[in-house]
């Protein structure tokens, strides 16, 4: 009897399946079954940014926009000139602040940097004159080996024009004055290396040019936690041999592109409108702690600033890192 009515059970849910996958009861399982299918597709597509038209447009910005690197090269007069750095939309981060932000705020973009396929390091030993004219940056170079009275001075104009520079330190001074040199590093400076007694490096041996350079070296460590990455040749004054050495200890060769020629004690005037005919981007202004920089260092600072250039350190402005515009 219990097999008779299991086998009656059976055949009705039989009959019921049939029915249902017929007529309108089986077009309603199936039109369900078809939305359902469908809002799975649409889910997995909100989940890919990819098929977002939003995501699309920021691509498509992207390669419209897009600035190619430049590799560092040996040009045939200034030498060593380094790369710089591309730039494009960085399209996931950018994205995923205009989903954050809303439909209705205005795309704020976040860009990412590319960098060159050559750097300096690519390039070997090789004096460096100036950074690349499409950087607008200008290094300031403070070579140091006497005129203390008027460092203060200049760090002063340095603090209140918001500008950071290069100085470079004799090594027998800087045996000499730590403290200041302390105060020159406690206001953020980059300290350098001007070799120790400030020769001639072309006429020296090889053994004196490694130790002229490696002394200061290892003072600016010992003394000032220092890791020195530039060696500035006193008077400009130096030979393949010398950029050879300091690029077995380390460091860059690095001279300038503009010389205030200050140790002759030009008027200020005659200093700033001198950086003003010459100065572009990538310069390289050579100075010294003297009167004629003292009073001529703002002047010379707002005149860079004046033609869109951003005044600031050696490494700054060798550095392949490109300056970056505001979002938005």
């Amino acid at each position: 009897m219990n097999g008779r009515r299991g086998a009656v059970l059976m055949a009705c849910f039989a009959i019921v399946v049939g029915i249902a996958q017929t007529g309108a009861v089986g077009e309603y399982i199936r039109e369900t079954r078809h939305q359902a299918a469908e809002a799975r597709t649409a889910e997995a597509r909100t989940d890919d940014p990819a098929q977002d038209p939003l995501y699309k447009q920021l691509v498509e910005k992207r390669e419209q926009t897009r600035i190619q690197p430049v590799d560092a090269v040996v040009d045939r007069v200034w030498k060593a000139i380094p790369g710089y750095n591309g730039l494009e939309i960085d399209v996931d981060a950018t994205y995923k602040q205009a989903k954050a932000a809303g439909s209705s705020a205005p795309i704020a973009y976040v860009y990412r940097q590319i960098p060159p396929k050559v750097s300096l390091d690519d390039l070997g030993a090789q004096p460096i004159y100036r950074g690349n004219p499409n950087k607008p940056m200008v290094g300031l170079m403070i070579n140091v080996a006497w005129g203390n009275e008027f460092i203060v001075p200049m760090l002063d104009i340095l603090d209140e024009e918001k500008v950071k520079a290069t100085f470079f330190f004799d090594g027998s001074w800087l045996k000499k004055n730590p403290d200041l040199a302390k105060e020159i590093q406690k206001r953020g400076h980059e300290l350098e290396n001007h070799a120790y007694t400030h020769p001639n490096m072309s006429q020296l041996s090889e053994y004196r040019a490694t130790m002229e350079i490696s002394k200061t070296q290892k003072l600016l460590k010992e003394s000032l936690g220092v890791d020195n990455k530039w060696f500035a040749p006193p008077s400009g004054d130096f030979n393949q041999q010398t950029v050879r050495i300091a690029a077995s200890l380390g460091l860059k060769t690095v001279l300038w592109t503009v010389d205030t020629v200050d140790w002759m004690n030009p008027s200020p005037e005659s200093i700033v409108n001198k950086i003003s005919r010459k100065v572009e981007a990538g310069s390289l202004i050579l100075m010294h702690p003297t009167s004629s920089s003292s009073q001529s260092l703002r002047g010379m600072i707002r005149v860079i600033k004046n033609k869109g250039l951003m005044p600031g350190t050696v490494s700054q402005t060798l550095s392949p890192e490109r300056v970056l515009p505001r979002s938005g």
